[in-house]
């Protein structure tokens, strides 16, 4: 830890010596309690590491110093709350900051992202996405130093949230259907040599955005508290989806795992770029919605946001109504055919399927519950998605990792 020498004699030196490494291992584990808002008190904080209150008392300080958090001078108790009160801890506002980036079929965009999922600045997004993936992500990547000019934040690294699964260990986008990017494309190796070009110091990583909005809402929204958290979500083109186990990510054995869109909830369906017929990807996202609706897509805004207004302000219209509940009832298949699979403890949804769990969620319940046989048995709570901009809360968090394990090392690198 930081400070000044021990003044006590040498004698208690092993002592002192074994108090420090404990404290330097807890620097990681005390700022993702922090990070998560697990630990909002001093006192949470020793609970929640078993260590001593000095020990937690001289995490905090490093924390504190290496500017990750704060530790409120002037502490006070909870209302009911018996003995001394216990100093607050929360992430400091003005600390360093990670890029998060964001590639959609509609557009692309950059935010800098500090701790606590605590979005600090967002850049216009772009509406066009060209076929040469080098170009997009130098573009979204100069955007985002844009932004650390303008504000003089310091970065410690940078995420990539694209609407493809992401082959593991080489960073491919194996399926960017709605791109028109070739097939496995290198964006990780790319992102990460945009970042470099663009002199922003730190990691660079690339995720599936699906999975990066299950994390986010982890860690940070809907999904807090969850051991078994499934998330699906439509985005602005197909269907994705995404488990948490025990506060990770399940990716599989190469990163490719829940591709949930391509569950046939529909065998007379749609044709599905997969080769497919009746998929998930086609039956159950924003362009399905509006053919379902009998409404040509405008090029005005996204897909996403004309399937979300369309439900929001016409839903008393027949064809919108007829529209809505048979998405909800493909989606509901496809549900409760993941929740006789994955057993999950809870469900969230984002994009248009968080409209639509809005306009009719006994709807949506009961689809689950009759056709899933752990649904009839008590039900699994389905909720929507509660962070604003989660993918790029998300493709930050892969860029806080490496500073929530090792605080020290990755701040000093």
């Amino acid at each position: 830890m930081s400070g000044k020498a021990d003044p006590r004699p040498a004698g208690d030196g092993t002592t002192s010596r074994a108090r420090l490494d404990r404290g330097r291992g807890a620097l990681g584990p005390a700022l993702e309690l922090v990070h998560t808002g697990r630990a909002p008190t001093r006192a949470v904080l020793t609970a929640e590491l078993g260590v001593t209150r000095a020990t937690a008392g001289a995490v905090a300080a490093e924390l504190e110093a290496l500017g990750l958090i704060r530790v409120d001078a002037r502490p006070g108790a909870a209302a009911g709350s018996q003995g001394r009160p216990s100093h607050r801890l929360a992430v400091a506002e003005d600390g360093p900051v990670v890029l998060a980036a964001q590639v959609h079929a509609d557009g692309f965009r950059a935010a800098l992202v500090g701790l606590g999922g605590r979005i600090v600045a967002t850049a216009p997004g772009c509406e066009t996405v060209e076929a040469d993936p080098s170009k997009v992500l130098g573009s979204v990547v100069e955007a985002g130093a844009d932004l650390l000019r303008t504000t003089g934040r310091r970065c410690v690294g940078a995420g990539l949230a694209v609407p493809s699964a992401v082959a593991e260990p080489d960073g491919l986008a194996l399926n960017p259907l709605h791109l028109a990017w070739p097939v496995g494309a290198p964006v990780r190796r790319i992102f990460a040599e945009c970042v470099r070009a663009a002199g922003i110091t730190g990691p660079a990583f690339a995720g599936n955005d699906v999975n990066l909005v299950a994390l986010a809402e982890h860690r940070h929204g809907a999904g807090r508290g969850a051991r078994h958290l499934l998330c699906v979500a439509t985005g602005h083109r197909g269907v994705g989806g995404a488990l948490v186990l025990d506060g990770r990510l399940h990716t599989g054995s190469s990163g490719l795992a829940l591709e949930v869109g391509h569950l046939t909830v529909n065998p007379e369906g749609r044709p599905c770029h997969c080769g497919s017929r009746g998929c998930l990807d086609v039956e159950a996202d924003p362009l399905a919605f509006l053919t379902a609706a009998g409404r040509d897509p405008g090029p005005e805004v996204s897909l996403l946001q004309q399937a979300i207004e369309l439900v929001r302000d016409h839903y008393d219209d027949p064809s919108v109504r007829a529209a809505t509940e048979a998405l909800i009832d493909r989606l509901g298949l496809g549900l409760a055919g993941l929740v006789n699979i994955l057993n999950p403890d809870r469900i969230i949804l984002g994009g248009l399927h968080r409209t639509l769990l809005d306009a009719d969620p006994d709807r949506l319940r009961a689809v689950v519950a009759d056709r899933s046989l752990w649904g009839q048995s008590g039900g699994v709570p389905i909720l929507a998605c509660a962070l604003d901009h989660n993918s790029l809360v998300g493709a930050a968090e892969l860029a806080w990792q490496p500073v929530l394990d090792d605080p020290l090392g990755a701040l000093s690198g």
